[in-house]
């Protein structure tokens, strides 16, 4: 069973915070600092939910979703918006699809724990081919 979870953010504490929770709900963590660290886990196989932040240097989160379906690198996984940004922007466009989640900082570790925990159990779910 997948119990994968990657957190893309570019600040260290909210990647400490989100390992902290994952741990104690014995998820399987991998850490990203940007959209290009993310893309390169994805082409190492990372299948599982993807806790993604919007605002980022470089390369932002919908600049990294873009880049994941381009390269053919969503299947296999659930995005899950992880963001200070109240609500959407306009570069969300043509990307909906892709969100399964709008999850606005702060958040509680019961509410992540929960969504991550639903995501992993749509991810696991058994399909027409299995």
């Amino acid at each position: 069973m997948n119990r994968r979870v990657m957190i893309v953010d570019d600040n260290e504490y909210v990647r400490a915070s989100v390992d902290i929770i994952c741990e104690s709900a014995q998820l399987e963590l991998a850490s990203a600092a940007s959209g290009p660290e993310c893309i390169e886990q994805l082409e190492g196989g990372f299948r599982g939910v993807i806790l993604m932040d919007i605002m980022m240097p470089e390369m932002d989160g919908w600049d990294t979703i873009r880049e994941m379906v381009d390269r053919g690198l969503y299947p296999g996984n659930v995005i899950v918006m992880l963001t200070g940004m109240g609500e959407p922007d306009a570069k969300m466009d043509g990307l909906q699809e892709y969100v399964s989640d709008y999850m606005t900082k702060p958040f509680s570790p019961e509410e992540l724990l929960d969504s991550i925990e639903y995501y992993l159990t749509l991810l696991n779910a058994p399909t027409d081919h299995d």
